[in-house]
């Protein structure tokens, strides 16, 4: 039945290509029987492409203008049907979608043959993704007219994560390998998403399909002009409050403060969690395991319950004139800066939410699942289109990316 069901759809996908084929040299002849050239082009002639579609291969003839003394000029019709150099939208859309969503290239090739009949190499694959994710970074990071938003909360939340990144791309940069050099190289996922209600408990809910995404490798400074842009295209500006939910990075913290000045900033409660233990670890020692159980437990409380000042202060009491008072110190040093940042009990009140979960899954799953694959090591580029095309389809906006690149060829 398996050799069955795919020679049926062989036969079926021949005829299908040749009609695909004939409307689109239609269109081809239309297209060109109705351009104008542009003052200095001259027609050269007519000349075939072999064109690649979701059912096969189909031949296409089309004008071929250039401007005498430029090395390169253009087909016409190409721009106008939208086609990607040898492929049809269609099928480009779909090799990209699966080049960036499948955990590899080798997979996507499989999964194209298996599933659609479409056979098409590894390296084509890596060409468009390349290409055609290129391009998709770009337009994530234009400028766009404000959508209207009447949501209650937009939060803005932000993190960086490491990709293994090839040689040539780590010459020269620090690293913690014990050799010094680095083995990743750290790449930014922002995210925006909004809130319009709370749960019978007065917990907040994050808004259905609301997040969309944005990637790169660039420094907190320059990331977060994308990242605004983004936030003002979801409607920022007439949002009755907006919240920037960070790690206590400083980069980061100087981020908020340079692209959104008017945010209410937290810190999320996990990562201060985090750095609460490694303080009672320094205080009293894990030996002392149901001393450490308890206080834990009640600190983890307190700073939940707006408490952060009375942890500084009975950490200073206790640590005073022993051993440990400086690194004790040391530790609070991410408390004291923070403390603002850190009134997690009036946040909860007002119904914010006060965890970055959102970004910290969406590096797994954006970034980790697809470009931290064991063996894989990356340029810079490659893994800046397959990230842009990931956070793309992730945010729901692939048709908007695809309909807008197809209209700005065109024109």
């Amino acid at each position: 039945m398996a050799d069955l069901e795919k020679l049926l759809r062989t036969a079926i996908f021949k005829p299908a290509a040749q009609l695909v084929g004939q409307l689109l040299q239609e269109a081809a002849d239309r297209i060109d029987a109705a351009y104008q050239p542009k003052p200095g082009e001259v027609r050269k002639g007519r000349y075939p492409l072999e064109i690649h579609g979701i059912f096969g291969f189909f031949p296409l003839r089309r004008d071929y203008y250039y401007h005498p003394g430029k090395r390169q000029g253009h087909h016409p019709a190409d721009a106008a049907l939208g086609l990607e150099v040898a492929h049809t939208p269609a099928l480009s859309r779909l090799i990209c979608l699966e080049g960036s969503d499948e955990s590899s290239y080798q997979k996507a090739v499989v999964h194209l043959e298996e599933v659609g009949g479409i056979v098409v190499g590894e390296r084509q694959i890596q060409r468009e993704v390349l290409r055609v994710g290129a391009a998709a970074a770009t337009w994530q990071r234009r400028e766009s007219p404000p959508q209207a938003c009447d949501a209650t909360v937009l939060y803005v939340e932000a993190d960086y994560t490491g990709l293994p990144m090839r040689a040539e791309e780590l010459m020269g940069r620090k690293g913690k390998a014990p050799d010094g050099q680095a083995k990743t190289r750290m790449a930014a996922l922002g995210c925006v998403f909004t809130q319009h209600h709370l749960d019978e408990k007065g917990r907040p809910q994050r808004d259905h399909l609301s997040t969309t995404y944005l990637s790169g490798f660039e420094s907190p400074s320059d990331f977060g002009i994308g990242l605004r842009r983004e936030a003002l295209r979801r409607g920022m500006g007439g949002v009755p409050k907006v919240v920037l939910l960070v790690d206590g990075a400083a980069a980061l913290e100087k981020m908020g403060r340079d692209y959104f000045a008017q945010a209410t900033q937290i810190v999320d409660a996990f990562h201060a969690m985090e750095h609460l233990e490694t303080l009672i670890e320094v205080l009293l020692t894990k030996n002392d395991t149901r001393r450490f159980a308890r206080r834990r437990y009640h600190w983890r409380k307190l700073l939940l319950a707006d408490g952060v000042e009375r942890i500084i202060q009975w950490a200073r009491k206790e640590a005073l004139g022993t051993p440990r008072q400086d690194a004790v110190e040391a530790q609070l040093g991410y408390f004291v800066h923070n403390v603002e940042r850190m009134r997690y009990g009036t946040f909860s009140r007002q119904g914010l939410f006060i965890g970055s979960g959102v970004i910290e899954a969406g590096c797994r799953s954006v970034i980790g699942s697809r470009c931290k694959q064991s063996g894989m090591f990356w340029t810079e580029k490659g893994a800046n289109s397959v990230m842009a095309l990931r956070c793309l389809s992730a945010g729901g906006r692939l048709n908007a990316f695809w309909q807008a690149r197809h209209a700005a060829r065109a024109a």
